[in-house]
């Protein structure tokens, strides 16, 4: 995914964004704007990831409060009832799913059994570092009108990879944001024609109240 979405309107080494109008507010600008004003935000995402043959479709449950806690739980597909929570630093606390879901281990965040089938950690599927690689991976990023997506008016961003050997061979990124409450709906990301990643976010609620007692680690 890379960084499965703080953030600046100076794009960095994008070299272009096009707005639907002037005096349009630019959409990762409206995220930044929106995002300051939460202190937690709950969601399910649903991704599907395919690396050379294989492919992987989860089901995830995603909690975070600021300002670095992260706690994710496998709701369906490969993994089913698996769960991790990070706090910054460089472990994940998590368990399997099943019958050893009461063993909770302390394993490396890039330890096989805490990323996606691309090697996406448990931080990096956090909403706003997903629009963060927006504004920061270098190449060619232009804002468009998205239509809609399941009845959300959407802005659309598209960013060309200047390198994609460097972006894990992804050539092209599309990110889809709510014209209305300026938070992602829909990202895909492609290598050449190939679609690589494909994630969906559902059922997105904030400030609902998180604490330090759901982050157990």
């Amino acid at each position: 995914m890379k960084r499965s979405l703080a953030l600046f309107v100076a794009l960095g080494s994008a070299s272009c964004v096009a707005a639907n109008a002037a005096n349009k507010e630019p959409a990762i600008a409206a995220f930044d704007r929106t995002f300051a004003g939460i202190s937690d935000y709950t969601c399910i995402l649903h991704v599907h990831e395919t690396m050379g043959t294989q492919t992987q479709d989860r089901v995830y449950e995603y909690s975070f409060m600021k300002p670095h806690d992260v706690k994710t739980l496998i709701l369906d597909g490969e993994g089913k009832g698996s769960g991790g929570v990070w706090v910054g630093g460089d472990q994940v606390s998590g368990h399997l799913g099943g019958i050893l879901s009461g063993i909770h281990l302390k394993i490396d965040l890039h330890d096989s059994r805490a990323v996606s089938l691309r090697g996406v950690t448990i931080p990096e599927g956090l909403l706003p570092g997903v629009i963060d690689d927006y504004g920061t991976i270098a190449g060619t990023l232009t804002q468009v009108d998205g239509g809609k997506i399941g009845g959300v008016e959407t802005d659309r961003l598209e960013l060309t990879v200047a390198d994609p050997a460097a972006n894990h061979d992804v050539t092209e990124q599309v990110l889809y944001l709510s014209k209305e409450t300026h938070w992602p709906i829909r990202q895909i990301m492609y290598s050449g024609s190939q679609i690589v990643l494909d994630e969906s976010v559902s059922d997105l609620r904030t400030n609902v109240g998180l604490t330090q007692s759901n982050f157990p680690f």
